[in-house]
């Protein structure tokens, strides 16, 4: 399979003044050093706590973001040194479908002017193509053209979220960021609109990068996936081999955490203690360390590298890859606090 995205040593800091203008307190480091690849038609997620960096580094991706340091190459091609009028051209080609599908809606548009907005930018000036591309979407995504001339008010948070997702797809997209797009809908829809994304990818031969925090829809819908955790990808891989086999501790919690209703087999239950570090002064050394279960001496200090420990399956955790080989003090290998186990249920 063909690279559609990659992204080289990606970081995205945000500048954060002081009492005075001209002070600078600051940066929240936002994404740090993170390199990945998204290969053509496939389904990539990236999970993580509120605040990791997921929605950032998907912005960066589809140009919203300019990254402060690395290359974002969407078909082998650096977005960010493109001339203004050919990153428009290339971005047509990179559309996202956001989280909240109301907010995300002009209120004072009606559907036909909501989706046909996207071609009236590109140049399009034909009403009857519009008109009937405009309804041809709407079909495509289980809605009809009697919805041409509602408004977003009119619709359920469902419907909206169809809406959203047609104008996504109006200028025939190839690369399609999904952004929570299920998280602010009722459970009743949720299937639904999760299936719709699956119809729309093999119609249309879509590639998705998909944001979620339910690891259950992640473990259906991905096929790649990425775990973030305060700007740094803590694991990546094939998304079965990951779920069959979590080796970093922030994973294996993430996983411990979702929903069962089979009470058959007792299930280690993993409870992070504390909060998440302050973007602005992470940690040195591994940014889990903090709240890590099984930390080490030498995670405070020592950054742990981003290794392959088995084919397509990408860990950065001391516990995995040990130390480098350099003279280390005593004890660096020792657990930080004792490893004790919460009972299970």
């Amino acid at each position: 399979m063909t690279e559609i995205m990659t992204l080289q040593n990606v970081s995205v800091h945000f500048p954060v003044r002081g009492a005075l203008p001209f002070l600078r307190k600051g940066e929240i480091q936002a994404v740090s050093d993170v390199s990945l690849s998204i290969h053509r038609g496939e389904i990539f997620g990236i999970v993580g706590e509120s605040g990791c960096g997921k929605t950032t580094l998907a912005s960066a991706m589809v140009g919203m973001i300019k990254p402060t340091a690395g290359q974002v190459l969407f078909e082998g091609v650096d977005l960010n040194r493109l001339p203004r009028d050919e990153f428009k051209k290339m971005r047509r080609r990179m559309q996202m479908i956001f989280q909240d599908p109301f907010s995300s809606l002009n209120p004072r548009f009606n559907v036909y002017q909501i989706v046909s907005e996207p071609m009236l930018i590109r140049g399009e000036d034909d009403e009857e193509t519009m008109k009937a591309r405009v309804v041809e979407l709407l079909e495509l995504v289980g809605l009809s053209s009697q919805d041409l001339y509602r408004y977003p008010s009119d619709f359920s948070g469902g419907q909206r979220q169809r809406l959203g997702i047609a104008r996504a797809i109006s200028l025939n997209p190839s690369f399609l960021v999904c952004d929570e797009p299920v998280s602010a809908l009722d459970v009743s829809i949720h299937a639904q609109i999760l299936n719709l994304l699956l119809e729309l990818q093999e119609k249309l031969n879509l590639t998705y990068v998909f944001i979620s925090h339910n690891l259950a829809d992640v473990k259906k819908m991905c096929d790649h996936l990425a775990v973030m955790y305060l700007g740094k990808v803590m694991e990546a891989g094939n998304s079965d081999k990951i779920f069959a086999n979590p080796m970093h501790p922030y994973t294996q919690a993430l996983i411990a955490a979702i929903l069962d209703i089979d009470f058959s087999e007792e299930r280690e239950i993993i409870v992070l203690p504390g909060d998440t570090p302050s973007p602005i002064n992470p940690p040195s050394g591994c940014r889990f360390w903090q709240r890590c279960p099984k930390a080490m001496r030498g995670c405070r200090e020592v950054p742990p590298e981003y290794v392959e420990v088995e084919p397509d399956h990408f860990v950065a955790c001391h516990l995995v890859n040990g130390f480098p080989d350099q003279e280390l003090p005593e004890g660096y290998d020792q657990p930080m606090v004792p490893r004790e186990k919460v009972p299970g249920r």
